[in-house]
């Protein structure tokens, strides 16, 4: 069963448990005429408040495949989601008189039922998902990113793979009679091998023999993708950006920029009051300018000035730090002010931002907006870096959610194979599971 199959099965199965959750309250409540009591008045509030709790547990993260273990933070996680779910619940109910119910104890009696029935249910299904044969049985053939591929795998039995043997390079392009015997020993019905390997010596008959014969054939940057969610750098070329990113999401990208220009003026209006009181507050705790701009690389390299509420002294933001030369970021960096602790570790100071995404200097997601300092040393230290100036920078992206910030030119390596995940999967789904777990980090930031 493939990974989408089982997130499927996954949201289904809460449904049915929100929905049983809510006959058996109502049955507890109204005896025989729970029923009626659907129907007349639960039916269709009930049912918008399902897909706020469907939401919340996306952003919780439980229907990430790699979280799903039967232990205490797994249980933890859950019961926190279900207690934030029923707290928006009351919320809603009170907040929205239309519903024509306000149901204290029918929703208190639903909390307690569905917890119950929600924590058997993910607890089965995690069992399941981690016990038995894998369907997918992987001969790994490859150095580089087969690495950390291969641990992930062991560390996640619920992602449906198993390593049942693994080859380096050396030894795959010399043997390939071995391939043919690992294939048939170890049950193999995948070979995941490096792109370089599926060109040289004898491997590629012997592979396309293999694949003739139901083996499924894949690359290792394509699988690594699938277990890691980004590319590695070492496994790729220049023709692997020409068959993969040329011409995606072409017919989007227009469309996303109109909606990012409407939300961008939408937004920026609604948030005008505390944007004016951060403004204030801001200018009378510290001298200098309200706002501070930064020259930041665009798509396609074209610079441009990015806007922030000044988190840090007068003297700092103006270019003091400059003359050492662009640094990178630290954690609980001292230059900054006490309001600016606060912005920054709310993420408050790019607020101003909007003007930005106004203009189409920034996109909401993209990779991270960075300085031609670093762009221009970046671009000579890290292969395919400029990839990443394909797209507009954003405010939020992919590998700011699953790295943490540039403290050293690894860090920016790792993110850069993240980007190239999102330059070539990006899409209207993407963008927004993107923006809803940026709302989580929000709230809930590990780095």
């Amino acid at each position: 069963m493939g990974n989408r199959a089982k997130t499927f099965i996954l949201f289904l199965g809460d449904v049915i448990a929100l929905y049983a959750g809510l006959f058996l309250a109502l049955a507890v409540r109204y005896g025989a005429g729970f029923y009626d009591a659907f129907i007349n008045a639960h039916a269709v509030p009930f049912t918008v408040i399902f897909v706020v709790w469907i939401v919340i547990f996306y952003i919780a993260g439980l229907y990430d495949l790699r979280r799903l273990r039967n232990n205490l933070d797994f249980i933890k996680t859950l019961w926190l989601a279900i207690a934030t779910s029923t707290v928006l619940s009351v919320l809603v109910f009170y907040t929205i008189p239309q519903f024509g119910i306000a149901p204290k104890t029918n929703l208190i009696i639903f909390a307690v039922v569905f917890a119950a029935l929600e924590t058997v249910w993910r607890r089965a299904f995690n069992r399941a998902a981690s016990t038995g044969e894998a369907p997918n049985r992987v001969l790994l053939i490859g150095n580089g990113a087969a690495e950390e591929v291969d641990r992930t795998i062991r560390e996640n039995a619920q992602l449906g793979y198993e390593i049942r043997a693994r080859l380096d390079e050396s030894a795959a392009g010399k043997t390939p009679e071995t391939i043919r015997k690992i294939v048939e020993e170890k049950d193999v019905n995948c070979i995941v091998v490096s792109r370089q390997l599926k060109r040289e010596g004898h491997l590629p008959a012997t592979l396309y023999q293999l694949f003739s014969q139901g083996i499924v054939v894949m690359d290792l940057p394509n699988f690594s993708e699938l277990i890691l969610r980004k590319v590695p750098l070492a496994d790729l070329e220049e023709t692997w950006f020409l068959e993969n990113i040329e011409g995606v999401a072409q017919f989007y990208d227009p469309l996303k920029r109109a909606f990012e220009f409407l939300a961008a003026i939408i937004g920026g209006i609604i948030l005008l009051p505390l944007e004016l009181f951060i403004a204030v507050l801001v200018g009378v705790t510290s001298r200098g300018p309200i706002l501070y701009r930064q020259v930041r690389v665009g798509k396609n390299g074209r610079e441009f000035h990015l806007y922030k509420f000044r988190s840090m002294p007068a003297l700092a933001s103006d270019g003091s730090v400059e003359t050492k030369g662009a640094v990178w970021a630290t954690k609980g960096d001292a230059r900054a002010t006490p309001i600016g602790k606060i912005l920054r570790a709310s993420h408050l100071d790019e607020l101003p931002q909007f003007i930005n995404l106004v203009r189409g200097d920034i996109s909401f997601v993209g990779p991270r907006p960075e300085r031609p300092e670093f762009v221009a040393k970046l671009k000579e230290e890290i292969p395919y870096y400029e990839t990443r100036l394909l797209v507009k920078p954003g405010v939020t992206g992919w590998a700011q959610l699953n790295h943490r910030a540039d403290r050293s030119t690894d860090d920016v390596r790792q993110k850069l194979q993240y980007d190239i995940y999102y330059l070539k999967n990006r899409s209207l789904i993407l963008d927004l599971a993107i923006i809803i777990k940026t709302i989580k980090s929000l709230f809930i930031n590990p780095d």
